[in-house]
């Protein structure tokens, strides 16, 4: 069968990826066209357009690209009207993946959505949109079943990816020596975020704390869709950060602590074991829109806390996210107290996530709706 798959993000074409190999295996003539990443085209399929392409973040930025954004829908139709897919498979990405989807089922394509948008959070009446134009929702979050029931809609959960992406993973053996990195000093890693608006606004509030660590070695790790000279106004600015690119997960695997910036990133931190202090800040008028869209119910922001239900980690957001308060958060995560505790927290996380084969599980479930329906 062929299957058009529309990622908008980093995370999207990670999940993406192994979605891909997962449905070669229970589909070995398929073909995949996407809009997407490095990785998903490394697992398979034909890339023709690239997320780092599709990356508006905020209202203001949203208004500002406008006739930008307008022509990419016009593109995407056209280019999934060439393919003539058996299924688009939209992944998270909710602006422009739920508009696809109605344009998609007007069309008579078929419609399974893989990650659900965060309708949880916000804007809940997005659900009806998802009942009425997707004719399946496929589920990484434990808790997204009962949201989804409130609505009648049945939804398949098997799990999160990201277990079986960590679990499978082997860190580099060299890593000190590969980046010239010094042994002797502890590591703190920092994850800006995927997108440069974002990396903007996180990166210099998190370099303030370098000064308060001098007996730690602090990395930037660079998202894969920036280039490197994006970064260099701050490395200029303090010589005694490291940057690497495409080697997070090692990173995070050899870091003590780390500061990420919300998103699937506190999640990844989470499974590899490493103390996190969360971090936020948007545009003022932006925030300020999200405050009121906001569910009033939601206690928390990132995905590490979502799951467990509970403040396994700290998150400071827009006004407190400030030096003072990052500083004395990190020191908390160094600490062995604070180590101590945040463990605790991801074992439950763990434990709420650990079903396994996620991917393999979905992709069986897909392949077998399409055959039993064609």
């Amino acid at each position: 069968m062929k299957y058009f798959i529309l990622s908008g993000e980093a995370s999207g074409d990670l999940h993406g990826s192994n979605l891909v190999i997962a449905l070669k295996k229970e589909d070995p003539n398929a073909a995949f066209k996407s809009w997407g990443g490095d990785l998903i085209e490394k697992a398979g399929a034909t890339v023709l357009k690239h997320y780092r392409d599709l990356a508006f973040m905020g209202f203001l930025e949203v208004v500002k690209n406008l006739p930008t954004i307008l022509q990419n829908f016009k593109t995407c139709k056209k280019d999934i009207l060439s393919f003539q897919p058996d299924v688009l498979i939209l992944i998270d990405y909710p602006g422009f993946n739920l508009r696809m989807a109605k344009w998609a089922h007007k069309n008579n394509i078929r419609v399974f959505y893989y990650i659900s948008p965060q309708l949880w959070a916000w804007n809940t009446g997005r659900a009806e949109l998802i009942k009425r134009y997707v004719e399946r929702m496929y589920v990484i979050l434990p808790f997204e079943k009962d949201f989804y029931h409130k609505f009648n809609i049945d939804v398949d959960y098997a799990g999160h990816p990201l277990v079986d992406v960590i679990n499978n993973y082997k860190p580099t053996i060299n890593f000190y020596e590969k980046n010239n990195l010094n042994k002797n000093k502890p590591i703190v890693a920092m994850l800006p975020g995927s997108r440069k608006q974002e990396i903007k606004r996180m990166l210099g509030i998190m370099l303030s704390a370098i000064k308060h660590f001098p007996e730690h070695q602090f990395i930037i790790a660079g998202a894969p869709s920036i280039e490197r000279s994006f970064y260099q106004e701050f490395l200029n600015k303090n010589q005694s950060i490291y940057f690497i690119e495409n080697q997070t997960y090692d990173l995070l695997s050899h870091a003590d602590a780390a500061l990420v910036t919300s998103g699937t990133a506190t999640l990844e931190t989470a499974l590899f074991n490493t103390p996190q202090v969360v971090c936020y800040s948007g545009n003022w008028f932006s925030y300020q829109l999200a405050k009121r869209l906001v569910n009033k119910d939601l206690k928390f922001i990132s995905l590490a806390n979502l799951i467990a239900d509970q403040q396994v980690v700290k998150e400071l957001i827009q006004e407190n996210l400030t030096e003072i308060k990052l500083v004395e958060e990190l020191n908390y995560c160094l600490s062995e107290n604070g180590r101590s505790n945040i463990l605790k927290g991801y074992k439950i996380i763990k434990q709420k996530l650990n079903l396994g084969g996620a991917s393999e599980s979905i992709a069986k479930l897909m392949v077998d709706r399409l055959r039993t329906l064609l």
